[in-house]
């Protein structure tokens, strides 16, 4: 707790040194912070940077509001964010960051569950409603836009009339721990291609697969 407390109020200097802001990217990996949660499928944000960290030798470190690490990619700069603000409030991180770097609105990607697709679909959108997700609904009212771009992961919806959030807040099954590190591969191809080649190519190639 006291660390988080020494996060809100931690002032940082810019951690990407690219001078061109076209070439800097801000992906957001939503969940929430704390063991209770670090297992569960509404963290698959979280768990999808932590399997592009393992692959790129990125280390994350306690910053303002997140998480943060970073690493480049063919001549451009991503920078990392695992919001530590719980994700029903994600809209404060993601602002505070997108200012702190300069990261124009059509170079960052938000990286969420979501419960209307099937277990590990993946799916881009460049703009949309918040389809009943508190973490996108926030980034919408801090940004005053849905037109930003949001990267959502299946997670299924095998569950009762009113256990949607047992379900989210729920731990992966056998089976589907079992699928997820090929899914988290597919997952950071598709962020390299947002990045390299832009949402639209990236929508053509990774969309429902």
């Amino acid at each position: 707790m006291l660390q988080f407390l020494k996060s809100l109020f931690k002032t940082d200097t810019p951690l990407l040194d690219e001078p061109d802001t076209m070439k800097k990217f801000l992906i957001v990996g939503l969940g929430n912070i704390g063991e209770k949660y670090a297992e569960t499928r509404h963290n698959v944000g979280f768990k999808i940077l932590d399997a592009l960290a393992s692959k790129e030798e990125l280390s994350f470190e306690t910053a303002r509001l997140g998480d943060v690490g970073s690493f480049k990619v063919k001549g451009r700069s991503l920078l990392c964010l695992k919001p530590s603000t719980f994700m029903n409030l994600s809209g404060k991180a993601v602002h505070y960051w997108m200012e702190q770097e300069k990261i124009p609105l059509e170079n960052v990607l938000i990286i969420t569950d979501d419960i209307n697709l099937p277990f590990g679909t993946i799916r881009l959108k460049s703009k949309g409603s918040d389809g009943g997700h508190n973490g996108l609904k926030d980034i919408q009212n801090v940004l005053g836009t849905t037109k930003y771009n949001r990267f959502r992961f299946g997670v299924g919806a095998d569950f009762g009339q009113g256990r949607q959030v047992d379900y989210v807040l729920g731990e992966w099954n056998k089976e589907e721990r079992k699928a997820l590190p090929e899914r988290f591969e597919k997952a950071n191809a598709l962020i390299k291609s947002f990045v390299l080649a832009g949402p639209k190519i990236t929508m053509n190639e990774f969309n429902g697969t």
